[in-house]
């Protein structure tokens, strides 16, 4: 569960380590990592907004480093993300590759302004497709490595 609050690793890293290492269920590592990796979520999307007011006032290197950058984001994918929000929203985190998640997904809903209630759902079943998704691709590889 811990594993899977943390950045990067996220689900994609603490199911295969429930499952191998720890040698859990999958029923239990599956529940036990969607839930660790939604325990951020809730702060990221409270307290995002907080923070880039508070540099906007106290920090002004982090500040200008933000605005480029959610600028740029903004930029580059309102009309793909606009077309197809929610969806997009979901798919983005179910996606179990480095630099898609749960993190970065509520990231992507503070930037492009969807709202906390409606993305921290979004971002629910997202997940939970990138625990279907990261447990189907390790039980088959698994099963492979095992019958070679």
């Amino acid at each position: 569960m811990l594993l899977a609050t943390l950045p990067v690793f996220e689900l994609r890293a603490a199911i295969p380590f429930a499952l191998s290492v720890l040698d859990m269920p999958v029923w239990q590592s599956y529940v036990l990592s969607v839930v660790g990796n939604l325990i951020p979520v809730p702060f990221i999307l409270l307290f995002l907004g907080p923070v880039t007011i508070w540099a906007e006032e106290h920090w002004a290197g982090l500040h200008r480093f933000l605005e480029r950058l959610f600028a740029h984001t903004r930029r580059r994918h309102t009309t793909r993300f606009d077309r197809l929000r929610d969806l997009a929203l979901i798919t983005f985190v179910a996606i179990p590759l480095p630099i898609t998640g749960a993190w970065s997904g509520a990231l992507a809903a503070f930037v492009f302004g969807v709202e906390r209630r409606k993305a921290l759902g979004l971002i629910a079943v997202g997940v939970m497709i990138a625990g279907v998704i990261v447990t189907l691709l390790w039980q088959g590889g698994s099963s492979l490595l095992v019958a070679t």
